[in-house]
């Protein structure tokens, strides 16, 4: 019996496509897990197919099956990837083209024909981080022209840290003004704490990145700062390396 390894950021919604899964003959593996917990899993036990659910979080799930395809020991895992909004499928296909793209209708028959075909040479997609390094900060931020981000607890030199913006666009300093973008700086881990509830407040009107200082003497990690947004019902759904000294991790409010 082949051993299916589920991947879906939410419990409760993932119980359907077990199901499916199941009643096609399949043992199913599941946990309610991200990375890097869910490679440690994979790694331990590799399934026979990964299935990942393009309906949640797709970034997460794309980012996640190119960190395991450029893995030796998850490289030759077959990929099937199910449903998904149309733009969102083809940022996964330019990427990730060899792998299996499906509905949830064809599911089954999708998976079958996955195990049965072997990829000499996968395609091993660039890291993210080559794959973003022509972008600017302010691109990888998702500052458009013409609009503003605003800017919270900001170190003196922040603007050399989100370098030249795209025309027409502008950092708002007032900590009143709710911008289609947020930029919140942390520099230790007891003010993020005493300031995530009120930050995590306006996750629903912008886009709110959490940009923290790392290494050096910071006990701020991208776990920590994960594991705070959860407690106030936020969900990440994209990270970036703004420069040498800083990292940036996007939340929005959680769904139920």
């Amino acid at each position: 019996m082949a051993r299916v390894r589920i991947v879906h950021w939410k419990e409760p919604q993932a119980a359907p496509l077990i199901e499916a899964c199941r009643a096609c003959g399949f043992e199913v593996e599941y946990d309610a897990v991200r990375f890097p917990d869910l490679a440690k899993l994979i790694r331990a036990t590799p399934p026979d197919v990964l299935v990942i659910d393009l309906t949640c979080l797709p970034s997460h799930g794309r980012e996640s099956a190119i960190y395991l395809r450029r893995t030796k020991y998850a490289r030759h895992l077959p990929l099937v990837f199910v449903d998904g909004e149309p733009d969102k499928v083809e940022k996964v296909r330019d990427q990730l083209p060899d792998a299996t793209f499906t509905t949830r209708k064809q599911l089954c028959s999708k998976i079958k024909a996955a195990l049965a075909t072997t990829i000499a040479t996968p395609v091993l997609p660039p890291p993210m981080e080559a794959r973003f390094a022509a972008r600017t900060v302010a691109e990888k931020l998702g500052i458009k022209p013409n609009s503003s981000a605003a800017v919270i607890e900001a170190p003196r030199n922040y603007a050399a840290v989100i370098g030249e913006l795209p025309e027409g666009a502008e950092l708002v300093e007032d900590p009143e003004s709710i911008c289609p973008v947020t930029l919140w700086f942390v520099e230790d881990l007891r003010g993020f704490k005493a300031e995530i509830r009120r930050m995590g407040k306006i996750a629903d009107r912008t886009k709110l990145w959490i940009i923290w200082r790392k290494g050096g003497k910071s006990e701020l990690t991208s776990n920590l700062i994960r594991e705070g947004g959860i407690e106030v019902d936020l969900v990440d759904y994209k990270i970036c390396s703004v420069n040498e000294h800083w990292s940036g991790m996007a939340f929005g409010r959680k769904r139920s």
